[in-house]
């Protein structure tokens, strides 16, 4: 008898949900994809691998951004302590890796050296300069000379954008006048706009502020969401030139020449300010706490409290005043150029002016809560005549924000209205949103999980059918870490991945991915590949850029004893404080006082809290009383985490692709 064969045409796609004997398709695989190379079905072919680009990131990172400047890709990665940078040229080959500061006003400064030669006396709202170089502007302080001599140095206007250890001094003609040389400040503590915490989840864009600081910018902002996606906690929107290693506070400035008169609420500007409206809070000399802009009309201010009521300075000066639109957020920061719009409780939208990153007060600008939920996520999205436009998800909605100014009634009569820049449309308030991070646009389609199902945006709001692994995702996602859900695409094989923590896992252990082209799904099978926490897509790189959560231990501090505690501490619980002294670099700890015991930042299957960066020092010990603590490091270990880059490969058949059998 002659036997026949049968081809078995399994059809693209592993299909996790289900028997095994009631599919068409594969029933498991591992770092697997299918791709068409002349036939009517994709076959199964070897996912690339990836190569190391950089070992010793701080981390997990919580965020991954890739940013094109001449001949390099500007890879940045945000995590619970800071924000760091690696430029990686178009091989894949990194440059060094470098530590974001964050910049604000001066609180405090110490005096490096006293100089000599100063005429004796105390000097008030004196413009501190730079010895060296530096971002900040407009510090003013209160001066005592003695002995010829620089004694103390009391801020009494912190000024904008300084980095702790500036190096800082004063001329001579505000100081007497005599000859005096030689004062050199350091700046000891900053009011900083960014806190550090295991919370943080990161978002980022680019700007091109064509007004103010005329420079691209990046724009950053840490949610501290990371563990309850509708955390209500604002944190700063930050923002700096891309080619710099400093952020602060976007929305904060300085103005020169303000005439302010003891025992008055009025402020006299040396000319116009579109930037300055009412509800700034206001700081500098002669200013008291809790100062805010209760009215402006051309060039006069008046000074109220929180509660309105009218606040008299307390001397007379013209001086350096700052102002301070305390655009603070809770969601995140997306660009829709040459707008910057940042998102957050109660369904809030807000933008700046055109081209103006410290312009929240202009006709254009505007603020509004266009949904009760509090938006997680925007992109921009074609907008054709009504452009700029953006999408913005909240837990249950997604709306539609479009540029279309218009006035209402007739100008010059009494129902004339002002004119209205933006329009808001609700797409869909039935909806639902996973994770900050869950979304991702392709070709102008925009994908992300809900809840419980998969959903696009093409024009209307879409569930994507899956048969495939749709129960496989949700019923074994640990739902706990929600937020650390993150979706990425790989346009060259027409893919968008959504990475998530199986089981019981704390950290994404899995991805499922939808094939575009060929209309299927299917997963990584737990692949070691899968371990990444966040990543970016490829563009001008061209391969796509991920962080892994795995630990580098070489040559770090691992574990430490205490000899010595030290006396005279004040009790409390000191976060992320840096460790000095040695040959090493980057070590910090938390240090619990009272209680006599020291927890170092130590690197073991759960905690990634020793970071290889030195954090400005935040206020250490504040009722030190000439005391320290000793340690000894007892295992010395490098810490970082890795970013990695995918390789295509050949077109192979997978081992691991198992076809559907027949027994």
């Amino acid at each position: 008898m002659t036997k026949k064969v049968f081809a078995l045409d399994t059809r693209p796609g592993i299909q996790r949900d289900g028997t095994i004997f009631d599919k068409e398709f594969y029933t498991d695989g591992r770092w697997v994809r299918f791709q068409k190379f002349g036939g009517d079905l994709a076959r199964p072919r070897k996912m690339g691998g990836y190569r190391e680009i950089v070992n010793t990131l701080a981390g997990p990172s919580r965020g991954v951004f890739v940013v094109v400047r001449s001949q390099y890709n500007n890879v940045y990665s945000g995590y619970n302590d800071g924000l760091q940078v690696v430029p990686v040229n178009n091989n894949g080959v990194g440059s060094g890796l470098q530590d974001y500061k964050f910049g604000g006003p001066v609180l405090t400064v110490s005096i490096l050296d006293g100089g000599t030669g100063y005429t004796n006396a105390t000097y008030t709202n004196v413009p501190l300069v730079y010895s060296t170089s530096g971002t900040g502007l407009g510090a003013r302080a209160t001066v005592v000379v003695a002995g010829g001599a620089i004694t103390s140095v009391t801020i009494t206007g912190g000024g904008v954008r300084y980095v702790k250890d500036d190096l800082l001094t004063a001329a001579d003609a505000n100081l007497g006048g005599g000859g005096g040389s030689g004062l050199i400040l350091q700046v000891a503590t900053i009011d900083s706009p960014f806190i550090a915490s295991d919370l943080n989840s990161w978002q980022f864009d680019t700007f091109t502020d064509t007004v103010g600081y005329q420079d691209n910018l990046l724009l950053a902002h840490p949610s501290q969401d990371l563990q309850d996606i509708d955390n209500e906690t604002n944190t700063r929107l930050l923002c700096g030139p891309l080619l710099g290693t400093v952020l602060w506070a976007a929305g904060l400035f300085a103005v020169d020449s303000c005439v302010v008169a003891n025992g008055s609420s009025i402020v006299t500007l040396a000319t116009i300010n579109q930037r300055i409206a009412a509800g700034q809070r206001v700081k500098g000399y002669g200013i008291p706490a809790n100062t805010f802009v209760g009215s402006i009309v051309s060039t006069t201010i008046t000074l109220v409290d929180a509660n309105g009521a009218a606040v008299n300075a307390t001397a007379s000066s013209t001086t350096t005043l700052t102002f301070d639109n305390q655009i603070s957020i809770s969601g995140g920061v997306v660009s829709l150029h040459p707008y910057v719009f940042v998102y957050g409780n109660d369904g809030l939208i807000q933008n700046c002016s055109a081209g103006d990153i410290d312009d929240w007060a202009s006709a254009d600008a505007n603020r509004v809560n266009a949904a009760t939920g509090k938006i997680l996520q925007g992109l921009p999205v074609r907008g054709g005549s009504n452009a700029p436009a953006g999408l913005f998800w909240s837990l249950d909605s997604l709306v539609r924000v479009s540029f279309a100014p218009q006035s209402l009634g007739v100008p010059g009569t009494a129902n004339f209205a002002a004119t209205t820049y933006w329009r808001y449309d609700i797409i869909t308030s039935q909806s639902s949103f996973l994770s900050s991070s869950g979304v991702i646009e392709y070709d102008g389609i925009y994908f992300w999980t809900g809840v419980d199902r998969f959903l696009l945006y093409n024009g209307v709001t879409k569930e994507i059918p899956n048969t495939f692994n749709q129960n496989y995702f949700f019923d074994n996602l640990n739902y706990t870490q929600r937020q650390k859900v993150w979706a990425t695409k790989v346009p060259r094989f027409g893919e968008v991945w959504w990475f998530y923590p199986r089981g019981d896992a704390t950290e994404c252990t899995d991805a499922v991915i939808y094939n575009i082209r060929d209309n299927t799904w299917y997963d990584t099978g737990e692949a070691l590949g899968a371990q990444r926490s966040a990543g970016y897509f490829s563009q001008v790189f061209r391969f796509p850029v991920q962080a892994g959560y795995e630990v580098n231990t070489a040559d770090a501090i691992n574990n430490v004893s205490i000899t010595d505690a030290g006396s005279g501490y004040a009790d409390d619980t000191y976060s992320y404080q840096d460790l000095t002294g040695g040959t090493g670099t980057g070590a910090n700890a938390t240090i619990r006082c009272g209680e006599i015991t020291f927890n170092c930042k130590h690197i073991d299957a759960l905690n990634f809290i020793l970071t290889n960066f030195m954090l400005p020092q935040r206020n250490l010990l504040h009722q030190r009383i000439n005391s320290y603590f000793k340690i000894n490091a007892s295992t010395i270990k490098r810490c970082g985490q890795r970013i990695t880059y995918g390789i295509p490969t050949s077109s192979v058949i997978d081992d691991n692709a198992y076809c559907r059998t027949i027994d």
